[in-house]
């Protein structure tokens, strides 16, 4: 399977980066200076790449097929083959994430500091080891710290040779203009509900319809909707969830479902926790040499900090994903909502949901709906913001009462 086809509805995307694959090969193979003579090739290479577009999207996916088609070894290229085979050596260990020229930089807390950032600076100032490139992929450049984005903004002024940087984000106004303005910018869109369920099926063995309805549900975020279709656990959160607007109708209702909602955001952060702060913990403990009963090792108590502070960032990211995959749900049941009231015939997003949507529809208006719209969207502010998630989500519900 070509590293490529796990993006979902980017056919321009793709052909863009095979392009920029070919003349990145042929500028290894040939040399810099013979590349450049290739009709205008080395043209279509450079050393930074911007990937944005809306969640789910794929910018990871594609950032990652990208670098393996770069370090793709396939006797096949030399007969115009398509870089990015997906079975060589060099695509596999990309994918894998083991490939020594390939680093991810990806981040369980709120930000990426200043400290990492200036080491991978220093990384990308050599050359790759074994590989065609030097890689690295930033998954989150909205989360750097202005220190850390200053610091990543030398190594992209001054690149290597044969580095090449992939920064991934939502969207271009989330990086710092004097970084985006030295990288190549590629936007990827929301893929087509078809083309997911049609992947869902074809590859995941996904029943037609439950495909269907949950590419529906996932508004095009491919990895959520995966889940929707396989997880019975996210089918069953969502669907409570989506039990919120009916549930609004009074205080005591309000309250009781914010409270659920962010029980269940703490559930998950917790669950988290409990598989991987031990495991990090213990292994920590490992390396120093500590043994039980005996005195911690010189230096193991100020690592142990640090790791319980990365581990409480990773919590509350953890519960900020989870209310913000809730709050989307919720737009998207307010969208159908308006749509219905507006007397729209477009396909709906919560086609499962169709009574609850009649039912909400016909006790309001357009009017309260938009105003509905707007509460779930202050929530997100809110959160954003570090306001407590209880009190936020509190107001959220009172508002939807209120409409």
């Amino acid at each position: 399977m070509a590293v490529w086809d796990d993006l979902v509805g980017q056919d321009r995307v793709v052909e863009q980066l095979t392009a920029a694959a070919r003349a990145a090969g042929a500028t290894v193979e040939a040399g810099r200076g013979a590349a450049a003579d290739q009709g205008g090739n080395a043209s279509l290479m450079t050393h930074a790449w911007l990937f944005t577009g809306p969640p789910g999207a794929g910018q990871v996916t594609a950032a990652r097929a990208f670098a393996a088609a770069l370090q793709c070894t396939s006797p096949d290229l030399a007969l115009g083959g398509t870089p990015g085979c997906g079975f060589c050596d060099g695509c596999h260990t990309v994918l894998a994430g083991s490939h020594a020229d390939v680093k991810y930089v990806r981040t369980d807390g709120l930000s990426i500091g200043v400290g990492d950032m200036r080491d991978l600076v220093l990384r990308a100032s050599s050359y790759p080891t074994g590989g065609r490139w030097s890689v690295i992929l930033v998954d989150a450049a909205h989360r750097l710290t202005e220190a850390a984005a200053n610091a990543l903004l030398k190594g992209v002024e001054e690149p290597s040779p044969r580095t090449v940087w992939l920064l991934c984000a939502p969207s271009v106004q989330d990086v710092l203009p004097t970084i985006r303005s030295r990288c190549r910018l590629l936007v990827l869109r929301t893929p087509a509900a078809e083309a997911v369920a049609d992947m869902l099926v074809g590859r995941d063995g996904v029943d037609p319809e439950t495909a269907r309805l949950a590419a529906l549900a996932g508004q095009g975020d491919i990895e959520r909707t995966r889940r929707l279709a396989v997880d019975e656990q996210a089918r069953t959160r969502r669907a409570e969830v989506l039990r919120i607007p009916l549930e609004v109708a009074d205080i005591g209702g309000c309250l009781t479902a914010a409270q659920r909602l962010v029980d269940t955001a703490k559930a998950d952060a917790e669950a988290l926790a409990e598989t991987q702060d031990a495991k990090e913990t213990d292994d920590l403990k490992a390396a120093y040499g500590a043994a039980e009963g005996s005195k911690a090792p010189r230096g193991m108590a100020g690592a142990v900090k640090e790791l319980e502070k990365r581990q409480k960032s990773r919590a509350t990211r953890t519960r900020r994903e989870t209310l913000g995959v809730a709050l989307l749900d919720l737009l998207g049941f307010y969208r159908d909502v308006l749509a219905i009231q507006l007397g729209s015939t477009g396909v709906l997003a919560n086609e499962d949901q169709r009574q609850a949507l009649d039912r909400v529809a016909r006790d309001g208006t357009a009017e309260n709906t938009l105003r509905r719209i707007e509460a779930v969207l202050a929530c997100r502010v809110a959160l954003d913001r570090n306001v407590d998630p209880l009190l936020a989500v509190e107001a959220m519900t009172m508002a939807l009462r209120a409409g």
